[in-house]
């Protein structure tokens, strides 16, 4: 679900990110992740619950 940015989130770029800024950011939560477009930050990020969220490391990481 989209959300707006909240203030006490608190995003970081990936290690993996490229010089160009072509990357997300996660903000870790109690419950999950929430991930936002590094470009286009003020447009919201989306809420991955715990168990999507290590689904979704785990089938990348492959």
């Amino acid at each position: 679900m989209p959300m707006g940015n909240p203030s006490y989130l608190h995003f970081r770029k990936s290690s993996y990110s490229q010089p160009t800024g072509n990357c997300v950011e996660v903000a870790d939560l109690p419950g999950g992740a929430a991930v936002r477009d590094t470009q286009d930050g003020k447009n919201g990020h989306l809420y991955f619950s715990a168990a999507e969220w290590a689904a979704l490391v785990s089938s990348v990481r492959l």
